[in-house]
């Protein structure tokens, strides 16, 4: 026989030596060889496990980076968004139009926050939507390729292409009809990206203008589908926590692998577009304001229960972890965080876990988790400032840090690496602060785990702009729609 390369070693089908391996004979027998065959040396199999092994770490590296790019974002948006890859390159701003500034509409302002760009931290495009609606809050489709902006006034629905041109959103429509094709509600509080479709909690109705009012969807394309009232003494829809049902609504948050859907209340139209002295000074009027939380059959979007939490739940945040099934609110006026949680029997609780600000109350009104469910960054109305608790025990938050943001402090964003923090001012155009206190944005701030430092700020007055609400994130790079609270 020929000699063969040090690398490889002959054998004998019958030989029960020169490294005998029965298991390999029995293989090679199966195969009805029984003759001489070559098989690769010790060294050289240990060479190739070795060449194996790198090529798995490699993929399993590939795949760890790929999810890393999949979770950036901003860390308060729908698990079904598509998500932006690596860092946010602009930032959406729906700014509520001021009579006194500029042309005194609603616009949308793209901030160019890349980092290096010529024209980083500045403003890149403005557009007007040439009337004043009371501009809220927004969100995208599940696709990344439009933004729908509410306005709570006029409740309207503007609609916006973010995908063939992210520095330069352009207006595609409005929808103008939304009282009508809802069947009465009033006040779309802003647009959650759901499969093929949009969610949008309302906040009041066209009966009486009380806070009673439903959830809304829309297809993509802007066609109407359904329309979900929420329950009421009068119609509990078979919830348990029947007597807690006020109907009143104002966030709406899925979490997916838990077939849930929450939601918060806040008031109607006859209170949040009348001024805020007014409101405060009427018995009344107080208490036409949401007390309750309710928790819904995503699926089947059937409510399941009523959760008394008193004071005017406002945002939703789920948490993100996977073996996480909590979620964290703040009430307005009574300026206290509560957690709605699964207990160790599988049913859903809420209950209060913490004070913000201490006594006299601060108005918290914004709240943003950090993605590793560890932070929690709180934005109170009352005094300008955002608490920042530890949240790493749920039950029972921690405040770490605060700092002063402006005379009054609203919105907040952060970015999936917790790295940047960007704020915003403006509450209501009623509810508001004096001119001189409130606009403007300081729109990007850095964290480093133990304090806030600013990096830049925009004067929207100055740049006669408007008044700054909610914040977006914006991107060239854009992966496709998945599921991230199901990873």
């Amino acid at each position: 026989m020929n000699k063969l390369p040090a690398l490889f070693h002959t054998r004998h089908c019958s030989s029960e030596s020169w490294d005998a391996d029965v298991s390999y004979d029995n293989i090679r027998a199966l195969l009805g060889d029984s003759g001489c065959v070559v098989r690769p040396s010790k060294a050289a199999r240990r060479a190739a496990s070795i060449l194996n092994l790198i090529r798995i770490l490699l993929v399993l590296l590939a795949l760890i980076l790929a999810m890393a790019d999949v979770r950036a974002d901003e860390t308060c948006s729908s698990p079904y968004l598509a998500r932006i890859e690596g860092q946010e390159e602009f930032l959406y701003v729906w700014t509520l139009g001021d009579e006194e500034v500029g042309d005194g509409s609603d616009k949308l302002v793209t901030i160019d926050v890349k980092p290096g760009s010529p024209t980083y931290g500045k403003v890149v495009q403005m557009h007007s939507v040439g009337s004043r609606n009371e501009a809220h809050h927004g969100g995208f489709t599940d696709d990344r390729r439009q933004l729908w902006l509410a306005g709570l006034d006029s409740s309207k629905l503007f609609i916006y292409d973010v995908y063939t041109d992210p520095a330069k959103p352009r207006f595609v429509k409005s929808i103008d009809d939304f009282v009508e094709k809802s069947g009465g509600a009033v006040g779309p509080h802003g647009a959650y990206a759901l499969p093929g479709r949009v969610l949008i909690p309302a906040l009041s109705n066209s009966q009486d203008k009380t806070g009673r009012t439903a959830l809304v969807e829309y297809s993509n394309d802007g066609d109407y589908i359904v329309t979900h009232w929420l329950p009421t003494k009068a119609n509990p829809q078979g919830v348990s926590g029947a007597e807690f049902a006020d109907g009143y609504g104002y966030d709406a948050r899925v979490l997916p692998r838990k077939n849930v859907l929450l939601t918060s209340s806040f008031t109607g139209w006859k209170n949040y577009m009348n001024e805020f002295a007014k409101v405060a000074a009427d018995p009344e009027a107080v208490k036409q304001t949401g007390n309750s939380m309710v928790l819904w059959n995503f699926h089947t979007r059937q409510p399941r229960k009523v959760f008394q939490v008193p004071g005017a739940p406002l945002e939703i945040r789920w948490a993100w972890g996977e073996n996480h099934t909590y979620a964290f609110t703040a009430t307005a006026l009574g300026s206290k965080l509560w957690l709605a949680y699964e207990d160790e029997k599988g049913e859903w609780q809420a209950k209060e876990v913490a004070t913000i600000g201490g006594k006299g109350g601060v108005l918290p009104v914004d709240i943003s988790l950090s993605a590793d469910d560890k932070t929690l960054f709180v934005d109170c109305f009352g005094d300008g400032k955002v608490r920042v608790f530890d949240v790493s025990n749920p039950h029972q938050p921690r405040q770490i840090h605060e700092r002063e943001i402006g005379k009054q402090l609203n919105m907040v964003s952060q970015s999936w690496d917790g790295k940047r923090l960007y704020f915003s001012s403006s509450l209501l155009a009623r509810w508001d602060k004096g001119a001189d206190e409130l606009l403007v944005i300081r729109s990007a701030f850095a964290w480093d785990g133990k304090e806030l430092k600013p990096t830049f700020s925009l004067d929207f007055t100055a740049l006669k702009l408007g008044r700054p609400h909610q914040m977006l994130f914006g991107s060239s790079a854009v992966a496709k729609p998945t599921v991230v609270a199901q990873q």
